[in-house]
């Protein structure tokens, strides 16, 4: 897997690393009082983590839908809902609750995504340093 980073397509590689810095920055801001928006910083922490493990699950529905025909769909594709069903939860709890509850699920979804035959190679090995870095930052979120 490791090896496939080289062959992550630039865009993709690009992106992806971009969309960490949400997590960075309201994790950062979490931490420091002085920070502008630290008052809002774990809820717009938790808001960002819920679109991105919203989002990850529509990759898997995407995924799912573009299968050589006759595959079947019900299970790929009530799987690929549970990120959006726990991001909804998580924005429902309090925000420690919800902190937790995203870095276990995109946890949970990079194991099976881990697993996920249907990606490409290289967006499992993009998915390992990018689901490290927003669990880091959910997790630092836990100590404002």
């Amino acid at each position: 897997m490791w090896n496939e980073l080289g062959a992550i397509p630039p865009a993709a590689r690009t992106l992806g690393f971009l969309g960490l810095l949400p997590f960075f920055a309201t994790a950062a801001a979490s931490l420091s009082p002085s920070a502008p928006f630290h008052d809002i910083a774990p809820q717009a922490l938790i808001a960002y983590g819920a679109a991105i493990i919203s989002f990850l699950g529509g990759v898997r529905w995407g995924l799912a839908i573009a299968a050589p025909g006759g595959a079947p769909l019900f299970a790929p594709l009530a799987i690929s809902v549970v990120p959006s069903l726990t991001a909804w939860i998580a924005l429902l709890l309090s925000p420690g609750h919800g902190l937790i509850l995203l870095a276990a699920g995109l946890a949970a979804l990079l194991a099976a995504d881990l697993r996920l035959l249907a990606a490409p190679d290289w967006y499992r090995a993009l998915r390992v340093p990018l689901s490290a870095g927003a669990i880091v930052s959910l997790l630092l979120g836990l100590a404002a």
